[in-house]
């Protein structure tokens, strides 16, 4: 052995080497595709992964710019001999056109922060496809008239007799006063919130119409808050009523649940997006649970 003290330096570095590897921290954001249609969901996916032992405060992931959260699936965590590992999955889009840039996001292991790499994505309209030949405009077909029709004049006449008698009958008919209508008592904000979810909840789907479904699902709550507590909410749009929102004294989880409910009523109607049954149960029972929530604040 010519150079003992450079095997063994060789030795401990391949010695060494692993015990580095296993204490850097890794932190990596990607998306499964980076051009979209205004509206079309896509995947965001972070992979992280700590030395063992170490604490870990995650991504502060309520807000992203330009880009709205759909859904926010479970944070798993599995352990293995490089460390401990975190895979989170977030489902996301955007009504922004453009470059849309997910910035570095940041989280901290043991006080260090440690960012993520910034996103582009591409956000674009549907473009038209101008290839295709412009469709003629049809001539008015005309349609042989029925032969009933030929009597709608005696019709005409025989309504007109009638209706004249009844006229002069009603004319010479002594009036008689009428009794005082008793006004109906009203039903609150609260008990007609409930009223109209329960016939929402029997009318269903009518023809498959979402759009509708979900647009007086979003009524019901806004007259509710505009009766109950005096919130001008008719002309808003759920992004200026989510922020009225977060001033009242709800719950985290409750608020989450109701800005999540409101933002897919938006992404029906604006991106014509097709929940499923189940999201309709889900939703229907997120409004419900946060008028009685509101009603109980207050």
């Amino acid at each position: 052995m010519k150079n003992p003290i450079l095997y063994i330096t060789l030795i401990g570095s391949l010695l060494t080497s692993p015990l580095y590897m296993f204490g850097q921290v890794m932190a990596r954001a990607s998306v499964n595709r980076d051009q979209i249609l205004i509206g079309e969901p896509i995947t965001l996916t972070f992979e992280v992964r700590i030395p063992m032992g170490q604490s870990l405060t995650w991504f502060n992931l309520d807000t992203i710019p330009h880009f709205e959260i759909i859904e926010a699936g479970k944070l798993d965590t599995n352990d293995n001999i490089d460390g401990k590992q975190y895979h989170q999955e977030l489902t996301i889009t955007s009504f922004d056109s453009g470059t849309m840039v997910i910035p570095p996001l940041v989280l901290k292991v043991e006080g260090k922060s440690y960012a993520t790499d910034s996103i582009p994505i591409e956000v674009a309209y549907t473009k038209d496809d101008l290839s295709k030949d412009y469709r003629d405009i049809k001539d008015i077909v005309e349609v042989p008239k029925p032969a009933w029709m030929a009597w709608i004049p005696w019709i005409i006449g025989v309504v007109t007799v009638i209706a004249a008698g009844v006229i002069v009958y009603l004319l010479k008919k002594p009036k008689q006063a009428p009794p005082p209508p008793s006004p109906a008592p009203r039903l609150s904000a609260y008990e007609e919130a409930l009223q109209a979810l329960e016939e929402l909840r029997k009318q269903g789907l009518q023809n498959g119409e979402v759009k509708t479904y979900y647009s007086r699902l979003n009524d019901i709550l806004r007259v509710f808050l505009f009766r109950k507590m005096k919130v001008a909410t008719l002309e808003k749009t759920n992004e200026e009523l989510i922020a009225q929102l977060r001033q009242m004294p709800m719950d985290k989880e409750t608020f989450n649940q109701l800005v999540k409910a409101l933002q897919i009523a938006d992404f029906v109607k604006f991106a014509r997006y097709q929940p499923d049954a189940s999201d309709n149960e889900k939703n229907f029972a997120v409004i419900q649970s946060a008028i009685k929530t509101l009603n109980n604040i207050s």
